[in-house]
């Protein structure tokens, strides 16, 4: 007899467990430091409409799968699919995009947690700003420290997923995402009443259009296309699987809005925190992938009452990250659930020991293996299996799902309407088979080009 699905104990449960595998390090890392480089509010509201343009659509789509399958991306094709066709196959790329995902992941979520214990024990207290871009350098240098952190990362995800759905994943990520909102705000508002941060704010709120020419329109549109698709976490199945844990007592459309809130919410208050604080002290808000771990330790260093509020910073980041470390972890278990009758325990044993032995190459990258640089001169293990996902296996997996979707030859219109329709709530526009048909697989496709293009001819 087939065994019964497992459900979300309630909607909250499956809002924040959904919104926290999207809100990632993209949100509270990369967002801001990308805002920052084009310009600021300019760049944020050409990239809140792409998020309704093209993330939510796909996110429907994604979440309409999960539901109308109740299986993961490792079965949930074979079930919708029309017979002989091999729409299937997709689950090979998708479930590799997970494992690949977490082989660079648990690596920066164990940098997260090792920069809260050193915060938090004083350790950058005296440090100028050489001596805290020495301290991120020492870091990376040491392949043992590295990976003890992210050993303990690994075991202490894997530890809620071992508590199963209810009890542990939904249970622990629901606390771990109401922590986060409320740091956020305690710490934006800190940020906010700094003397000097007035400038960040203003950077940060008020578009300055002029800042668009300056980089060049088609570069920051594509910019904003792309932290748009990418922040959403869509295209390898890591939100389908949340689809297939609820009940048709809700529409899909005004769920997928409220995740893409909730995403934005904790991206847009990272940007709150970060800017008043560079202007404050007099940082260039545009540093690029340093400023969590080089800029912003200094700007604790010079704040009253720094070491409180940087540990809680990094705290904040250990939750960001720990959220989707363990919804991605959740996926995974659930392939091997649906693939085969193995046990919960004896998956997770399996995957414990896989995971930690695939994150090796991205933590020996910085140091026994530095000199395998990918892309040349600077990068490293990391950026070779970020490109993989980001640019290959995110793009082309959202354009199957919106295939998929939108063609009879796929599941189809009809069906996936009549899947994100069912429940009360929004539903989704009927009118806009044209877009999803063609128009919105032009854009991923764009953003699939123009990421080879920017990464190899810019």
């Amino acid at each position: 007899m087939e065994q019964k699905r497992e459900r979300f104990s309630s909607r909250l449960g499956f809002l924040l467990i959904s919104a926290g595998c999207a809100i990632g390090l993209g949100n509270v890392w990369k967002f801001p430091y990308i805002t920052g480089e084009y310009g600021g509010a300019a760049f944020v509201l050409i990239y809140l409409a792409f998020l309704v343009l093209m993330g939510i659509p796909i996110l429907v789509a994604e979440l309409a799968v999960g539901r109308g399958s109740q299986q993961s991306i490792a079965r949930a094709m074979n079930t919708l699919e029309p017979k002989g066709t091999k729409w299937h196959w997709y689950k090979y790329f998708g479930m590799a995009g997970n494992y690949i995902l977490m082989m660079f992941y648990t690596t920066v979520a164990g940098w997260m947690l090792y920069y809260f214990f050193k915060m938090a024990a004083g350790g950058f207290e005296g440090l100028d700003a050489n001596g805290v871009g020495e301290a991120f350098n020492t870091m990376l240098s040491r392949p043992g420290l590295m990976t003890g952190f992210m050993v303990i990362v690994v075991l202490l995800c894997f530890g809620v997923c071992a508590q199963g759905l209810q009890n542990g994943v939904e249970k622990i990520t629901k606390v771990m995402m109401l922590c986060l909102f409320f740091l956020m705000v305690v710490l934006a508002i800190r940020s906010a009443l700094l003397e000097g941060g007035e400038a960040g704010l203003e950077f940060y709120l008020k578009p300055n259009f002029a800042a668009l020419k300056e980089f060049g329109l088609l570069e920051v549109l594509f910019a904003a296309l792309g932290q748009a698709f990418f922040t959403l976490s869509i295209g390898i199945g890591a939100i389908a699987i949340f689809g297939s844990y609820i009940d048709k007592s809700r529409s899909l459309t005004g769920e997928a809005i409220l995740i893409t809130i909730l995403d934005t919410f904790v991206a847009l208050m990272a940007g709150m925190i970060i800017f008043p604080a560079c202007f404050a002290y007099n940082v260039s808000p545009d540093q690029g992938p340093s400023l969590i771990f080089v800029t912003l330790p200094n700007v604790f260093n010079n704040m009253p009452g720094g070491r409180l509020w940087g540990s809680l910073f990094f705290l904040f980041m250990c939750f960001a990250s720990f959220s989707t470390v363990i919804a991605v972890f959740q996926n995974i278990i659930s392939f091997a659930e649906d693939l085969t009758k193995a046990s919960r325990k004896k998956i997770i044993c399996i995957n414990l020991i896989a995971i930690i032995l695939l994150s090796m190459p991205c933590v020996l990258g910085y140091n026994l293996w530095s000199g395998f640089q990918p892309f040349g001169e600077g990068s490293a293990v990391l950026d070779l299996e970020d490109f993989i996902v980001s640019q290959n296996i995110l793009p082309l997996g959202s354009l199957i799902f919106v295939l998929f979707c939108s063609f009879k030859m796929g599941w189809g219109w009809d069906n996936f309407i009549a899947e994100a329709n069912s429940g009360n709530g929004l539903k989704f526009p009927k009118g806009i088979r044209f877009y999803m048909q063609w128009i919105l697989p032009l854009i991923v496709l764009f953003i699939f080009v123009m990421g080879y293009y920017s990464k190899f001819f810019a």
